[in-house]
C-alpha cells in the first residue's frame, strides 16, 4: 500500500506513495593547526588522527567534557573511519536532496557550502565517546545517554579554531536541536533553528532511522517518514523541509528501482 501524510500546517497535502530500500553506501587549520599536505585541499584534513589530536589540544574544554568517561583522551578511528564513509556521507547525500527539492525561493537561502561541511563533519565528537557506549546492542540508561550527547558539544569544540566559518561551526553543534528547543546541547531563548540548521537535522535524522545500528534494524522510508512527520505536527520542522524530504525519498526509489531493471 501507498503511505499518505496527512496535510502540513496548511502548506498543502503531502501525499508520496514510496517503496523504498536505499542502500548507501582553507587549506589550513590556522596558525596552530596543520594539515596533511596531501589532503589539504579537503575536508578530510580535520578527521586524521594527528588532526584530531591537534584539535584537542588547541582547546582545553574537550578534555573538561570527556574527564568522567574519557579521561586518556582515547581515539575510537576505526569508528569514526565508518562513521564518516557511511553516516556522514549518506547525510550529505541527503541535504543535496532536501535543497534540490525545496522551491526557489527557500533555495536562495540555503547556505549550501556550510550545510555540506556540517554534515560531513556533525559526528566527528564521537571519536572520544566510548565504543561500549556507541554500539551498546540495546537502550542507554540515563548515564549512557548524557555521554552520547556530548558529541554534538564535542565535535563543534573540537573544530573552534580550526578555521572553519562560523555558520557551520553552530551547524555542527546544534545538529540536534530544533526550532522549539527541545533537543540538545542547551539552548538560549534568542536560539532560532533556521533553514539551514532544518535541513541538516532532518537529513541527520532520517539516515539514522534507515539505516542498521547496533542497537536497532534499519526502518522502511516509510516509518522513517511518518516518525519524521511528528516533527512537523509538533512545529519543530517547517512543513517544507519535510515535503522536500518526502520528494528526495521518492526519487531515490526511482533511481533504486531502474538500476535494478
Amino acid at each position: 500500500m501507498g503511505f499518505e501524510i496527512p496535510r502540513a500546517l496548511g502548506v498543502g497535502a503531502v501525499q508520496p506513495h514510496i517503496y523504498i530500500d536505499r542502500n548507501r553506501k582553507n587549506p589550513y587549520f590556522g596558525n596552530t593547526l596543520n594539515a596533511d599536505t596531501f589532503e589539504n585541499t579537503s575536508i578530510n584534513r580535520f578527521t586524521t588522527e594527528t588532526a584530531i589530536k591537534k584539535m584537542i589540544e588547541s582547546n582545553p574544554k574537550v578534555k573538561n567534557i570527556v574527564k568522567d568517561f574519557n579521561p586518556n583522551l582515547n581515539l575510537n578511528m576505526n569508528e569514526l573511519r565508518e562513521l564518516l564513509s557511511n553516516h556522514a556521507a549518506d547525510t550529505q547525500n541527503i541535504t543535496k536532496g532536501i535543497v534540490e527539492n525545496l522551491p526557489f525561493a527557500l533555495q536562495a537561502k540555503v547556505d549550501a557550502k556550510s550545510i555540506d561541511d556540517a554534515s560531513y563533519l556533525h559526528d566527528l565528537g564521537k571519536v572520544l565517546i566510548p565504543a561500549e557506549v556507541l554500539n551498546k546492542p540495546g537502550k542507554l540508561d540515563e548515564k549512557e545517554t548524557k555521554i552520547m550527547h556530548t558529541h554534538s558539544e564535542l565535535s563543534y569544540e573540537m573544530l573552534k579554531n580550526s578555521g572553519l566559518n562560523d555558520k557551520t561551526l553552530k551547524l555542527i553543534r546544534n545538529h540536534h536541536q530544533n526550532a522549539k528547543r527541545t533537543g540538545y546541547p542547551w539552548v538560549d531563548k534568542n536560539f532560532n533553528a533556521d533553514l539551514n540548521l532544518q535541513i541538516l537535522s532532518v537529513a541527520d535524522k532520517y539516515s539514522a532511522l534507515t539505516e542498521k545500528r547496533a542497537y536497532k534494524e534499519p526502518m522502511s522510508p516509510k516509518q522513517a517518514l511518518t516518525i519524521i512527520y511528528q516533527d512537523v505536527k509538533e512545529g519543530k520542522m517547517h512543513p517544507f523541509v519535510f515535503k522536500a524530504l518526502v520528494n528526495y525519498a521518492q526519487q531515490a526509489q526511482n533511481v533504486t528501482n531502474n538500476v535494478c531493471l
